[in-house]
């Protein structure tokens, strides 16, 4: 049996390994922007806009509408390469990916 040393014995065990996302239509970075508006880049270097104005704003918003408020807004982030906010909304990243990929700008 191996007997731990003093620096190992310090040393924090990993109890569950961290959560990796690196499939490259998955985000790895995301930014709000004035106008409610994102800046997305993802794992395979493809960046561009997610433009929510209208979702927001729309009579059809839904949980979107919880977005008006800027520093509601402000608190987006990526989750498992997907771009998301406290609560149940998230965005998909596979078709934010291919409607960057084809236009730059995913319009929701």
């Amino acid at each position: 049996m191996h007997e731990a040393t003093s620096a190992e014995a310090d040393r924090p065990l990993a109890v569950t390994p961290p959560i990796v996302c690196d499939h490259p239509d998955d985000v790895a970075f995301v930014e709000a922007l004035e106008g409610r508006r994102l800046r997305v880049r993802f794992h395979d270097g493809l960046e561009g806009i997610v433009d929510l104005s209208r979702r927001i704003a729309s009579a059809d918003a839904g949980v979107f509408s919880i977005l008006a408020d800027p520093s509601r807004f402000a608190q987006v982030r990526v989750e498992t390469g997907a771009v998301a906010w406290p609560g149940p909304i998230d965005l998909a990243p596979d078709a934010m990916h291919a409607e960057i990929a084809s236009k730059g700008t995913w319009i929701l």
